[in-house]
């Protein structure tokens, strides 16, 4: 699978495995379902590892969510790492019975968690969040800092760090603002946030795989249907004309984060 000009996503011409890191379900969709998608059609095997499946632990309706999003998608396998989800706000809840919230976890001990799952699936290709944590939740930055420490534990992975650019995060805003979509987020923060343009090492176009995204994105209802933050932006996104999808999110973004030494 190779990126417009910027390298590739494994080897061409040869069946790669790609494990997707990410804090939550949903945010494989909204993030890389359609690197997802593509690298499923080009005949790699792709593993999706989520940090979290609810704040109370595992969560088995967000579960099937996952799952149907992973499906969608053309994913081989869908993995929980183990941890509860942290939330977003100036509270941290403590530990749920039983569970570990994962910004409170080691990061070397969850680093090891996912290095065994690198290794059991002879992956090539690692993707986790930029250095930012996209626009810097909690556990989105808990997944960077995991992310790269398991790249650097297992020594032959390469390790791209999926991002938005900073003008299209500002034009994307500029957007919900025009069309009176309910936006509760810091515009001045997210504008800081992502990664700069100058970063970006690899842009892949998905427009073929849009209907597979969006679908991925309706998948998790309880996101689409509920009352978070993002819920207003994902109604309008899941309604969207499949075309008019296809235009607006016709690419996804990577950093190459990969450590030195290791197989690139």
């Amino acid at each position: 699978m190779t990126t417009d000009g910027s390298g590739d996503l494994g080897h061409a011409r040869t069946v790669t495995t790609i494990v997707a890191f990410h804090a939550h379900p949903d945010d494989e969709a909204l993030l890389t379902g359609g690197t997802l998608a593509r690298a499923a059609a080009d005949g790699h095997r792709v593993v999706l590892v989520v940090a979290t499946i609810g704040m109370r632990g595992a969560d088995p309706a967000r579960r099937a969510e996952l799952e149907a999003s992973a499906k969608v998608l053309g994913v081989d396998r869908v993995v929980h790492l183990g941890y509860a989800g942290s939330g977003h706000g100036a509270i941290l809840y403590p530990d749920p019975p039983g569970w570990v919230r994962f910004v409170r976890a080691s990061t070397d001990e969850a680093a090891a968690r996912l290095v065994a799952i690198l290794r059991a699936e002879k992956a090539s290709v690692l993707l986790s969040y930029d250095r930012n944590g996209g626009y810097g939740h909690r556990d989105h930055v808990k997944v960077h800092e995991v992310g790269k420490r398991a790249a650097e534990l297992a020594g032959d992975v390469r390790l791209l760090e999926a991002t938005i650019p900073r003008d299209v995060v500002g034009r994307l805003v500029w957007i919900v603002r025009l069309a009176r979509i309910p936006f509760r987020y810091d515009v001045d923060a997210l504008l800081g946030a992502y990664s700069a343009r100058s970063e970006i090492t690899h842009t892949f176009d998905v427009r073929r795989f849009a209907r597979q995204k969006q679908a991925a994105i309706a998948a998790h209802s309880s996101q689409v249907k509920g009352n978070g933050r993002l819920a207003p932006l994902m109604r309008v996104v899941t309604r969207l004309p499949a075309p008019l999808f296809g235009l607006v999110f016709n690419r996804e973004w990577y950093v190459d984060a990969t450590p030195r030494g290791s197989r690139s």
